[in-house]
């Protein structure tokens, strides 16, 4: 398998976690694996690993609902700096285990603060992420993602 995915099996089987995993062609774009898995766009997170521009040691991964666009200077404020951007690919692999695309919203690495818009699990009972592959998903309970992930709640999203 994939070690990222075999620990999100494992994380959520060992909090007991509501969840169903779905295997499909892969993809990573947010409305056409929407379609894929039978979920609203807005279900889907969007995991995107960035940095502090200027500050490559400063990661975050900025998870929002895959409708919404992702607003650089409201996660570089979150991050203590004027804008963030985009790691590279090559940083995202060596950081999260995962291409772009298939990064889940949780974080196994301590130099990443891992920050969602509220908007995620504020609309659906349910969220819908790429499980560390772009050929597996997971849609679980949000309330069961807010407990085990515990991520920072902050509006990162464009309006």
């Amino acid at each position: 398998m994939h070690p990222i995915f075999d620990r999100l099996v494992s994380l959520l089987d060992s909090h007991a976690a509501t969840y169903r995993l779905l295997m499909h062609d892969a993809e990573g774009q947010s409305a056409r694996v929407a379609q894929i898995r039978g979920t609203q766009p807005g279900q889907g997170a969007k995991a995107m690993l960035c940095t502090l521009k200027g500050q490559a040691e400063r990661y975050a991964l900025a998870v929002l609902p895959g409708d919404q666009k992702l607003d650089m200077k409201k996660l570089g404020a979150a991050l203590g700096g004027k804008k963030a951007e985009l790691v590279k690919a090559e940083t995202a692999m060596a950081l999260t285990g995962c291409r772009i695309g298939a990064i889940p919203p949780f974080v196994f690495d301590e130099r990443i603060q891992l920050i969602v818009d509220p908007t995620l699990t504020s609309r659906y009972e349910d969220i819908a992420f790429n499980a560390g592959r772009l050929d597996a998903s997971m849609v679980l309970a949000t309330r069961d993602y807010l407990a085990i992930a515990r991520p920072r709640l902050l509006d990162i999203s464009l309006i």
